[in-house]
């Protein structure tokens, strides 16, 4: 369930975006540049670059995609707040990236759990300019679109420990490119400076079978050796290692379970 809804988008791919709306943007912006410079990998820094994105104003769909096209061949597409997995994979088997056309509000500033605009387009857009993470985006929603209701589960993971959550080596040192991090100021802080979560070389079978929580700070990021290794990771049989995964079972939980609620 959502509170929110997309904003209309018009034939030519403009939305009506509200002051307020663009007031919240611009703050939330100007908050996250502040932090993401010396944490963020240099794909991404990159990326960011090249989008060029406004500061005073959220920035229109057209825009976006001139460079994307021209860099990768994706494009962003608007969608609903919420859309099924099969809308999901079938979007990017398509370089197609899904971003919901609203922005959160002041009372959710600090964190949000559904994708917003903001997540999507700041967090996730400046890493599709680089053609290896662009293949592996692609390839991952070709196989997730193809997949089965349990294999999709495992893709999930894969998912979430790269694209939303993942770390990258970088001259010796660790770096962020998952856009579930880049977006969110507390976690871009917390994946590299806080002490208490793992940080663990990436392995993707025990990838696939790390449980996650959306809603809390993450207990475990896996590190990329470099973001080439996941042009690697698009050339692999990954339902095959998937299928392996299904039959070594989930490991443990690294976070308690999220407490059930009370209906009367």
């Amino acid at each position: 369930m959502t509170k929110y809804s997309s904003n209309p988008v018009d034939e030519n791919g403009i939305v009506a975006w509200s002051e307020d709306e663009n007031a919240i943007w611009h703050d939330l912006v100007i908050r996250q540049l502040k932090i993401v410079g010396d944490r963020a990998c240099h794909e991404y820094l990159e990326g960011l670059k090249m989008l060029n994105l406004p500061i005073d104003r959220v920035p229109q769909l057209p825009e976006i995609n001139r460079v994307l096209k021209r860099e990768t061949g994706w494009q962003v597409v608007p969608v609903p707040a919420l859309i099924s997995f099969d809308r999901f994979f079938e979007l990017l088997a398509n370089q197609c990236f899904p971003v919901a056309t609203f922005l959160r509000s002041r009372e959710e500033f600090d964190y949000l759990q559904e994708p917003d605009f903001f997540h999507e387009v700041f967090g996730h857009c400046a890493m599709l300019t680089n053609p290896q993470f662009a293949r592996f985006t692609h390839t991952y929603g070709k196989l997730g679109y193809a997949a089965p209701a349990k294999q999709r589960a495992y893709l999930a993971r894969l998912y979430w420990f790269t694209v939303e959550f993942g770390l990258v080596k970088e001259n010796d040192q660790l770096k962020i490119y998952g856009g579930g991090i880049l977006s969110s100021p507390g976690e871009t802080l917390y994946a590299l400076d806080a002490c208490q979560p793992n940080r663990e070389p990436f392995e993707l079978n025990r990838v696939l079978r790390t449980p996650y929580r959306i809603d809390i700070m993450q207990p475990v990021y896996f590190v990329l050796e470099d973001i080439e290794s996941l042009y690697t990771l698009s050339q692999l049989d990954l339902i095959s290692e998937i299928d392996q995964a299904i039959e070594a079972g989930l490991y443990p939980p690294l976070f308690d379970a999220k407490e059930a609620l009370n209906v009367e």
